[in-house]
C-alpha cells in the first residue's frame, strides 16, 4: 500500500498531539520528511532543531570525528544520541524529548556502488529504536518515539519492502550510568507538577541531606523569578571527588521523591558548563560560591579568564541568585553592595548577573555537612 497525503498528515497530526519534542538529524535525501513535520500545524510544539548535515564535512563536524562508513547503522545510532543530548537542552522542562538520527544511500548523478539503503535512529531516555527503512519511514519512526500507535493509520510499506529494526530498554541504573560516563548530559526526574514558565530555577548542590533549608532557599527564588520551573541538580562528577555512583544517586534522589520537589542528575560540576546545559537558567548559590565564582584564584589567576568565562554564562542569558548564610556565627549576607566577603571586587560588566536574596526573605544557619555531623554520618 502506497503512502497517501490523508495517511501522512494523520500520523504527523498524531506526532504533533504528543507532548514529546525531538532534535532531528538528518543525512542522505531525508530532508523531505521534515516538508511533511512542517507542513501540518502543531510543528512548533514537536521539532526543536532540525540539521542537515549533508557533505562529509559537515557529518565529521557533527559526529566530532570521522565515521567508519557515512552510512550505517551505528553512524545513525551515533546522530541519534548527539541529537537526544541536543533536545534536553532545548526542551520545555519536564517534556518528554526524542533525538532522530537518518542516513541513507540513495540514487545519485555519480555511479552507485551497494543497495540504496536507509539507517534511521530514535533515542528517548529510555529507548533506543533502530532500523534500515525506506525514506518515507523517517516519520513512522518519529511516530513510534512519540508512542503514537501505528496501527491506526495502518502502514506506508508495500510487501515488496524490506524492514529490519531492534530496540533497546534502559534501567534507570543503565540511564544513570550513561550519565556518569558522558554519554548523555543529563537525567531529570519530574516529581513536581507541570512547570509555570520554561526559565529553570536551578539549585544546585550534593543534598547529602536535602534539608529544609534547599527547600526553602528554592522557594523563595522562585518567588523572585516569577513564571518559572523551579528544580535541583546534582552532579554526577566532582571537580575534587570520585564520581556518585549509580546507588548514591538513587539514595539522594529519593529524598526529592518523597517531597515532591524536581532534580536531576548532571555531570557537569562547573558553573560555566552548567549554563552551556541549561541556557536561559537562574541558578540559586550562596554568598561564599558567589565568591568563588569571582575570584581570579579559580581561573588560574588570571582575571580576563574570570570575565570571559562568566561573560560566555551572561551570554547565554543566566543569571546567580545569591542567598546568605551564617557562618561561624557571622551571617554573611550574599552580595552586592560594593563588595563581596572581603575585599574582592565584582566587576562592573558582571553586576547584573548577580541578584541578591534578601536576609528577610532568607538565610540559612545550618549546613549539610552539620546535619551529617549531627547524625553521626562523618
Amino acid at each position: 500500500m502506497k503512502m497517501t497525503e490523508a495517511w501522512i498528515r494523520a500520523v504527523v497530526e498524531a506526532i504533533h498531539s504528543t507532548p514529546s519534542q525531538a532534535v532531528i538529524y538528518l543525512s542522505g535525501g531525508a530532508s523531505q520528511s521534515l516538508g511533511l513535520l512542517m507542513s501540518v500545524p502543531g510543528a512548533t510544539s514537536t521539532v526543536l532543531e532540525a540539521l542537515v548535515p549533508y557533505s562529509r564535512v559537515s557529518m565529521v563536524d557533527l559526529l566530532g570525528k570521522i565515521p567508519a562508513s557515512y552510512c550505517s547503522q551505528q553512524t545513525a545510532e551515533e546522530m541519534a544520541l548527539l541529537a537526544y543530548n541536543r533536545a534536553l537542552k532545548l526542551s520545555s522542562p519536564g517534556a518528554p524529548v526524542v533525538g532522530v538520527g537518518f542516513t541513507g544511500s540513495l540514487a545519485s548523478s555519480r555511479p552507485k556502488l551497494g543497495d540504496h539503503r536507509f539507517h534511521l535512529s530514535t533515542r528517548s531516555s529510555n529507548r533506543l529504536y533502530a532500523s534500515t527503512v525506506t525514506l518515507s519511514k523517517v516519520v513512522v519512526a518519529l511516530s513510534k518515539a512519540c508512542k503514537v500507535v501505528q496501527q491506526t493509520y495502518g502502514s506506508p510499506l508495500s510487501e515488496s519492502d524490506s524492514l529490519d529494526e531492534h530496540e533497546k530498554h534502559f534501567t534507570e541504573d543503565e540511564e544513570l550510568q550513561q550519565v556518569i560516563d558522558g554519554q548523555i548530559c543529563f537525567k531529570i526526574y519530574p516529581f513536581s507538577d507541570s512547570p509555570n514558565g520554561e526559565r529553570k530555577i536551578i539549585l544546585p548542590g550534593s543534598f547529602n541531606p536535602l534539608h529544609d533549608g534547599h527547600l526553602k532557599l528554592l522557594e523563595v527564588a522562585t518567588s523572585i523569578c516569577g513564571n518559572s520551573y523551579p528544580c535541583f541538580e546534582i552532579s554526577a562528577i566532582n571537580a575534587d571527588k570520585p564520581p556518585l555512583t549509580v546507588s548514591q544517586i538513587k539514595d539522594r534522589v529519593k529524598q526529592f521523591e518523597r517531597v515532591g520537589k524536581t532534580v536531576i542528575i548532571s555531570n557537569q560540576p562547573y558553573f560555566y558548563k552548567k549554563a552551556e546545559l541549561f541556557p536561559g537558567s537562574a541558578f540559586v548559590i550562596g554568598a561564599d560560591t558567589a565568591a568563588r565564582l569571582i575570584n581570579p584564584k579559580y581561573y588560574d589567576g588570571s582575571y580576563e579568564k574570570m570575565l570571559e568565562i562568566l561573560g560566555a554564562c551572561k551570554a547565554r542569558g543566566c543569571t546567580f541568585l545569591v542567598g546568605g548564610r551564617s557562618t561561624d556565627g557571622v551571617f554573611k549576607l550574599s552580595l552586592f553592595t560594593t563588595k563581596v566577603l572581603g575585599d574582592l571586587e565584582i566587576p562592573e560588566e558582571l553586576k547584573d548577573m548577580f541578584v541578591p536574596i534578601p536576609a528577610e526573605m532568607f538565610r540559612m544557619d545550618i549546613s549539610s555537612t552539620e546535619i551529617r555531623k549531627s547524625r553521626g554520618m562523618m
